[in-house]
């Protein structure tokens, strides 16, 4: 079977009614890179500075204090946390060159080798997934939300740097950056680190130091070094292969010709502070419904956050029900369809029914159901990444938000009459009112 069947054939199950079979959740890993946990140097606000990673990760992907080790709030994947970060360092930051991977939960890096002779400045960040906790928890509804949490995080470093410039791959081979990240091949994975858990690369975000000129990163600098050495000696079996796992193998070989790094420009509205206040807010939260011109920005955000990105549209309460998509640039959104679209969302959302009465639901839509791998792949990853640059926006303007990631027998597009299997819904962000 061809990868875009084999794909073909995983969405169509992952849309379908079919309830997944939970199986018993693996115990929790340790963090796999360990050696001497480096804390990230302090230093004062300086747009023209270095790259500052203390900043970024504290606001982008640390753990929040209190809250028994939960991460950023992320597409509907079960606080499960699988999403890493490999930060490969150049001149012009405030760690030294080098090679590093980060722990959310401690808020430290700990440092797996050297910089390549002639690493540009700033730094780029190596998203890696996991499959295993989501995979046992959602069955075969896994790995799209793995893509959805990857654009949600590669969305939450693009948004909270201070100045750098700011650009982000969805479309970069996995192998090539698992070989800049230092990290063993998916196939390999195990017979090189075994007891660990296989990390599928997915996307990368880089920062270049402000007055530094911006140029397509040389991933290949770095992946001319060797693999670091193992600084952990296994004390746990062999994970066991994953079908997830699998998919987002599929997945991450799933490119073009040379990967696209699109620039990343930060909604006004979204400071560091809205970063920080972001939560997936309480569905009770959700009741009410945010005014008109708010849908409409955040809605504009969210349809304008990735080039090339799924269709948004937006389903409201008040003062009328209808489903509106957003207007070109600056225009007023327009109506697609009269009524209200909530109950039947709640139904598709995987039966979430306090959907049918939240104030208002954006929507990510298209990925039709014989997309090829490499479209699967980057609709989905962009879904996420526009659903997390809107819920920082909401955050900003004191909305409450909650992603909602799972979603069966959304065809849209039929819906509203047209084509079925050409216009799905992959993601949402339902919206309350004003805090």
């Amino acid at each position: 079977m061809t990868t875009d069947a084999t794909l073909g054939h995983a969405l169509a199950l992952a849309r379908s009614p079919r309830t997944p079979a939970r199986a018993t959740p693996p115990p929790r890993r340790p963090y796999p890179w360990t050696g001497t946990p480096l804390a990230l140097p302090t230093t004062a606000p300086d747009p023209d500075g270095p790259v500052d990673l203390d900043h970024l990760l504290r606001h982008a992907l640390r753990a929040r204090p209190g809250t028994g080790g939960r991460l950023r709030p992320a597409a509907s994947a079960g606080a499960l946390h699988p999403v890493r970060a490999h930060l490969l360092i150049g001149p012009g930051c405030t760690l030294p060159p080098g090679r590093y991977a980060y722990d959310p939960e401690v808020h430290r890096v700990f440092r797996r080798g050297p910089a390549p002779h002639g690493a540009a400045p700033g730094m780029i960040a190596v998203l890696t997934a996991t499959a295993e906790r989501t995979a046992a928890h959602y069955g075969h509804r896994a790995w799209p939300l793995l893509l959805l949490d990857t654009g949600h995080a590669a969305a939450a470093l693009a948004l909270a740097p201070q100045g750098p410039g700011v650009r982000v791959s969805l479309d970069a081979d996995a192998a090539t950056l698992a070989a800049a990240a230092g990290l063993p091949p998916a196939d390999r994975w195990q017979r090189i680190r075994p007891g660990t858990e296989t990390e599928h690369p997915l996307a990368a975000v880089q920062l270049t130091p402000r007055r530094t000129q911006c140029t397509t990163p040389a991933l290949d600098r770095w992946s001319a070094l060797p693999l670091p050495d193992r600084t952990r000696t296994p004390t746990r079996p062999p994970a066991r292969p994953c079908g997830t796992g699998r998919l987002l193998e599929l997945l991450g070989a799933a490119t073009g010709t040379e990967p696209t790094w699109h620039p990343v420009r930060r909604p006004d509205a979204v400071t560091g502070r809205a970063l920080l206040d972001r939560r997936s807010a309480d569905p009770a939260a959700l009741g009410h419904p945010p005014d008109g011109g708010t849908v409409a920005r955040i809605l504009h955000t969210a349809a304008t956050a990735w080039p090339g990105g799924p269709a948004w549209c937006a389903a409201v309460a008040a003062p009328t029900p209808a489903l509106f998509a957003p207007g070109h640039r600056t225009a007023a959104p327009h109506r697609l369809a009269r009524g209200d679209a909530r109950p039947s969302l709640a139904h598709w959302a995987a039966g979430q029914l306090w959907l049918a009465d939240t104030g208002a639901v954006l929507l990510a839509h298209g990925c039709p159901s014989d997309a090829p791998a490499h479209q699967v792949r980057h609709d989905h990853l962009a879904a996420g990444f526009a659903a997390g640059t809107a819920h920082a926006h909401a955050a900003a303007e004191g909305i409450a938000a909650r992603p909602v990631g799972s979603w069966q027998q959304a065809d849209l597009g039929a819906a509203l009459g047209e084509t079925p299997g050409r216009d799905w819904v992959l993601h949402g962000l339902a919206l309350g009112a004003a805090r």
